[in-house]
Formats: structure tokens, sequence, C-alpha cells
């Protein structure tokens, strides 16, 4: 006998959408908010010499810096206002998230719930404040130090930049918070996803007429395309993939009717972390960007370790492969409790086969979940660093590596997820009011 759920999940198609007002309206805003975002990134920064800045990014578009321009859906090419894009952002959540493991205060603020987690936001939203600033007067002594590109250099660009960018940045955290409450998906994550995409075309494009002209060879395009399909594959496989523990619960009488004991799964992802380990992986180093505007010039270590950070080069793979594991862990270690799971558990009578209830309970789930989390680190390190060794060595002139692709189907993925479960629910709306009405009819 079929389920209702998935009688309901069977009946999902388009004309659900269609009577869904609540869910139209969502997806409205959330297309409207991310059509304001595009906009921002065509704004140009004042007091700069597009022409020249061009120059210098074509120069240094193979490296970090094309990734980040990826990330910016082309603002950094532009020099946009919204150049810094939602990265100060990141980085600040990653400090917060970082000091709660050693500060007893913001610890305790993030057991106290809803309120704990708004004071938690509000420090983050500061120190947000803080890095654009610092980020933004790195960028602006970089830009004055690159050449022609600042028309006026001086304190008034410094400010004005500062002031600008940072300015960006807010507006982008307060729209992303806005597309999560009255959106659809992470809106944080959507932003991020909607610069990838937007950059997609004009860089296939561009592909292609390098292949049409002779600069590269059509088996060469023909493997990165395969390598593309290949890795999309292969991340929608291993973000569905989770380790299914037994959970058994016992025998229950209730009143004078006896329940047979029941069976069920607790579902631990192998990628648990999600795609924020690339994306806070890609954040921290984001400092590297101004230094590679000044390459070739200071001391010799200087410039020998901003020649080990360029795009595929071997400094630069060890920090952002070990940057992911670390963040993969940690984050990991911050979403999941397992202590926490197994008072769940007892409380409810539900115990694994073989494991007795609480402490051994916890200590058997957290073993299980630090080994799956090795083959998920190890999963995601591959797919970002796979095409990064390609795109470097076979001279691909367009970013589109495996932390993009890990960005793009993920969120896509969780998107989608929350639209189904929207129509979901709007079905079983449905269900029960006209079960309601045949009830008063009869």
């Amino acid at each position: 006998m079929v389920s209702a759920a998935e009688q309901l999940a069977a009946n999902l198609n388009f004309s659900a959408l269609a009577k869904a007002e609540e869910l139209k309206k969502r997806i409205w805003f959330t297309l409207g908010a991310l059509l304001v975002y595009r906009f921002g990134t065509y704004i140009p920064l004042p007091g700069i010499d597009p022409s020249a800045w061009d120059q210098i990014f074509r120069s240094q578009a193979g490296g970090i810096l094309g990734m980040f321009n990826m990330f910016s859906g082309g603002g950094i090419h532009r020099m946009a206002i919204f150049a810094l894009n939602i990265m100060p952002y990141i980085s600040a959540s990653i400090i917060i998230q970082l000091m709660t493991t050693v500060s007893p205060t913001l610890e305790q603020l993030k057991k106290e719930g809803e309120q704990g987690r708004k004071v938690m936001n509000q420090y983050t939203r500061y120190l947000t404040v803080l890095l654009a600033a610092f980020q933004s007067y790195g960028i602006a002594v970089g830009l004055e130090g690159a050449g022609n590109v600042v028309t006026d250099p001086g304190w008034f660009f410094r400010i004005g930049t500062v002031i600008t960018l940072t300015g960006g940045t807010m507006f982008l955290m307060w729209l992303g918070e806005q597309v999560t409450s009255r959106g659809i998906g992470n809106g944080i994550s959507l932003i991020i996803l909607s610069g990838i995409v937007a950059e997609l075309p004009s860089a296939i494009a561009g592909t292609l007429e390098l292949g049409r002209q002779g600069a590269l060879s059509t088996g060469l395009i023909l493997v990165v395309l395969v390598t593309v399909v290949a890795v999309i594959g292969f991340i929608v496989f291993m973000e569905r993939a989770q380790r299914r523990l037994l959970i058994q619960y016992p025998k229950r009488q209730v009143g004078n009717r006896m329940f047979e004991g029941q069976s069920s799964h607790l579902p631990l992802k192998l990628n648990t972390s999600g795609v924020i380990p690339p994306i806070f992986a890609s954040s921290l180093l984001l400092p590297t960007t101004v230094a590679n505007f000044n390459a070739g010039q200071g001391p010799d270590w200087f410039v020998a370790i901003t020649t080990q950070l360029g795009h595929g080069r071997p400094l630069f793979l060890i920090l952002y492969i070990g940057l992911i594991i670390f963040f993969a862990f940690f984050y990991t270690a911050i979403v999941f409790n397992p202590t926490e799971t197994a008072d769940n558990l007892k409380k409810h009578g539900g115990f694994i086969p073989g494991i007795r209830p609480g402490e051994r309970t916890a200590e058997y789930i957290d073993y299980v979940l630090s080994r799956i989390t090795v083959i998920g680190a190890a999963y995601l390190a591959l797919v970002c660093l796979l095409p990064e060794i390609l795109i470097s060595y076979a001279a691909v002139p367009f970013y589109f590596g495996g932390t993009s692709l890990l960005i793009v189907v993920s969120v896509t993925m969780d998107t989608v997820a929350q639209i189904q479960g929207y129509l979901l629910a709007h079905q079983y709306e449905g269900l029960i009011k006209r079960s309601k009405l045949r009830g008063r009819r009869r």
C-alpha cells in the first residue's frame, strides 16, 4: 500500500506549483533579490580607469583573482561596488565559530538557542564590517600600486573605496538574510551560486571561440567537458550518500494497547559539512589576491611566496586542501553533536542494537561519524583538486573548477529540495481541507 507521503510526492507537478501562491511569492522575491545583486556587479567603483584595470586583471585572471572573480559574478573584473561580495561575512563567520571553541561566553551563547544565535549573528555583523573595511583598504592600496589604475590616488580615494566596498558587502549580507527569511533557499549560498552561473556562459563561449581559432585543441575541450560532467555526477552521488545506523525501539504499552517494537534509521551524511569547507578555504585565501596585484615586486621571499600562491602551484594546492580537510571536520563537529543525539535517543527509548544507551551510544556515533568524515573530506579535496590541476596545466582560459561545481550542484539540490518541501506541505494542506469538507457534507 502506497503511503500518503509517497502519494503526495508522486503528484508534485507544475500545476501544484501554479496553485501554491506563497511559494510563488517566495520564488519571485528570490529572483528579484538576485537581479538586484547582478545589477550591482555592473556599477563600477569610483576613481578607477576601466581599461587600465582590465589589463591588470587579464594578467592575473588565471590565478586566485580569477577564482574570486567567478565567485563575485564578474564584480572583480569590473571592479564593481560588490567586488568583495560576501567573503568578509564568511570570514567573520569562520572566526566567530572558531572562537566558540575557546571562549566560554560564546560557547554559552551557542547553547542558549534562538536568543543566543541572534547575539552571535550580531557579533558576526560587527566583525564583518571590520574585515570588509580592512580588506577594502588593502584593495585600495593595491590598486594605487598597480600602475595607472587609479585616476586620482590619495586618501580621498582610499576612504571612498573603503566606504563603497564595505557598504556593498553589508548590503549583500542584508540581502542574503532577506532571501533566507522571505525567499527560497539559503540567501548567502544563492548569491554565490548566481555569481558563478552568471559568468559560466561567457566563459564557455570564450573557450569555444579559442577552439575555433585553434588556440585550444578539440580533444582538450572534449576532455574538459567530459570531466565536468563526470565530476557533477560524482558530486550528486556523494551528496546523497548516507551511513544509516539502525535504531530499535522497544515494545510499549499505552493504556490497554500494546505497541510492537519499531525500528528506524539514523542517517549520517557522508559529507555533513556540505559546501562550507571549500567556501571557507577560498575565503581565507583572499588576502593573497592583493599580493598578486604586485607580483614580482618586493623582497625575494615575498616574490617566491606570491609565485607559489599562483593558480595550480604546489603551495596554493597544499593550503587549499589542508583548509578543506580542516573545515570538513571542524564544521561537522559544530553542526552534529553525538552526545545530544544519544541523549535524545535515550529519552525516547531508542537504542542502537549491541550498544548501551547514553555515553556508549554517543561514543559509537562519534566513532562512525569521524570515519565517514574522513571519506567526506577526501571527496571534497578530490573534487576541488582534480579540476584545479586540469585547468591549470591544460591552460583552459576560465575558472570553473571543483569548488564552483560543488557549490552549484549542492546549492541547487538544496533549493530544489526546499521547493519540493513547500509543494508537499501545500498539497498536504489541500488534502486535509478536502477531507474536512467531505466530513461536513456527510
